[in-house]
């Protein structure tokens, strides 16, 4: 009789446990992980937020649901380590104000109730909002903003994917080294032109520490403040100074008015290579045309790397279906890998609990074959940088960039001269 009770209780404990089992992943499946976007969606640099937009809209269509690519979370739907919850953004427009950025940070942790925050391309904006989430203890992951200086801040709930400003400047250096050798050349002095916010200041101290380590004299070091209408005078001490080399770090409407500047007052250095920003901006390739021909800028991505890259092509045509046809640039390549770089962590910290994502974000190893970009992978390094960047150069040919360098990746030579 005794036995008897025993089965009976130990059968009425295991439809327990299953209807709590049952009832446990249902509550699970029902969840949303709600992540904060900032991105400047009006303003000088807004169609840099809309196709941040567009692309995360792409890589959240993968996450919460089923696709064959050989991509992070592609072949399930949702966060299979949290019942298969799915992922929702809430997109912000900081309008490029760092107080904008810094206030609506707050208020997407505290209203919103964002489990982590994701943003914001300009360097300024990113510093206002990763201190508020460093205040909170809310990860942030910045795919886009280059300031080496953002991870030299001793925080620990920031993480960036992309390349800084070192990283692309050194890479720059190590083109005109190797060009020099390659074509038996010898270029004698830069030129160091930059807008004055977060983003140029450091660029144009990093571009110039690295001139003068490679011996060449810097014959200008010009700032000037962002969003001016007029470059006229900073032209023409360029034009004064006659560098071999010019070096812009400038932001959309500053590379398009100063493309406009040099044409105008007839000078052209041998050489253009930009700190991207600007100049891998859709919108500045698509109005300059050619008059930007042969400008060279840094990146972490082209589109022409789709025969080493098959994710690419795939990725590419979701993105165009919702940006009227616009291929995907830099930037948006960039903030697809780090959104689901950010989703892959809190997949695999099983939880929304802030420190379990933070610790999954130190633990990351994204392989490169999981990439679009032509990196050895993602892996942070103690202060939040990854470790596995790699930076391009790309030239501006026939209206369209193309990598040049490193030149096992070129898909064509460098274009020089450049015309005039």
């Amino acid at each position: 009789m005794q036995q008897g009770w025993r089965k009976l209780l130990g059968c009425v404990l295991a439809v327990l446990v299953g209807v709590l089992a049952c009832a446990s992943a249902s509550q699970a499946q029902g969840k949303e992980v709600v992540i904060g976007v900032l991105y400047p969606m009006t303003g000088p640099s807004a169609q840099i937020g809309i196709d941040a937009r567009n692309v995360i809209n792409v890589a959240l269509d993968i996450i919460n649901n089923t696709h064959t690519l050989s991509l992070p979370l592609a072949k399930t739907a949702g966060l299979p380590n949290l019942g298969g919850a799915k992922v929702r953004a809430i997109f912000v427009d900081h309008q490029g104000k760092a107080e904008v950025g810094l206030a609506e940070a707050e208020r997407l942790i505290t209203q919103e109730k964002a489990t982590a925050l994701f943003g914001a391309y300009q360097s300024a904006v990113t510093t206002t909002a990763s201190q508020v989430a460093e205040r909170m203890g809310i990860p942030l992951l910045n795919a886009d903003s280059s300031s080496p200086a953002l991870t030299e801040r001793g925080f620990t709930w920031f993480f960036r994917t992309s390349p800084h400003d070192g990283t692309f400047s050194q890479a720059m250096f190590d083109f005109l080294q190797d060009f020099e050798k390659k074509r038996n050349l010898k270029f004698q002095s830069v030129a160091i032109l930059n807008e004055d916010t977060t983003f140029g200041t450091d660029s144009a101290k990093v571009q110039e520490q690295l001139a003068q380590k490679y011996g060449y004299a810097v014959a200008a070091k010009i700032p000037f403040r962002s969003g001016t209408t007029s470059l006229d005078a900073e032209v023409g001490r360029l034009k004064s100074a006659n560098a071999d080399i010019l070096l812009p770090s400038i932001y959309t409407s500053d590379a398009i008015l100063l493309t406009r500047t040099l044409r105008n007052l007839d000078y052209a250095p041998k050489l253009l290579i930009a700190q991207n920003a600007g100049y891998t901006d859709p919108k500045f390739v698509t109005e300059m045309g050619k008059m930007a021909e042969g400008a060279l800028t840094r990146a972490p991505f082209s589109l022409d790397l789709a025969g080493k890259k098959p994710n690419i092509p795939v990725v590419n045509e979701m993105f165009k279906k919702l940006s009227g046809g616009r291929d995907m640039a830099d930037v948006s390549a960039r903030a697809f890998t780090g959104f689901l770089v950010l989703v892959d962590a809190i997949n695999r910290a099983g939880s929304t609990d802030p420190a379990a994502i933070q610790k999954a974000l130190r633990e990351t190893n994204v392989p490169a074959d999981q990439l679009l970009m032509p990196w050895t992978g993602v892996r942070f390094d103690q202060k939040g940088q990854n470790a596995g960047v790699r930076a391009i150069l790309q030239q501006l040919q026939g209206g369209t960039y193309h990598t040049v360098y490193p030149f096992d990746l070129a898909m064509k030579d460098v274009l020089y001269p450049v015309p005039r």
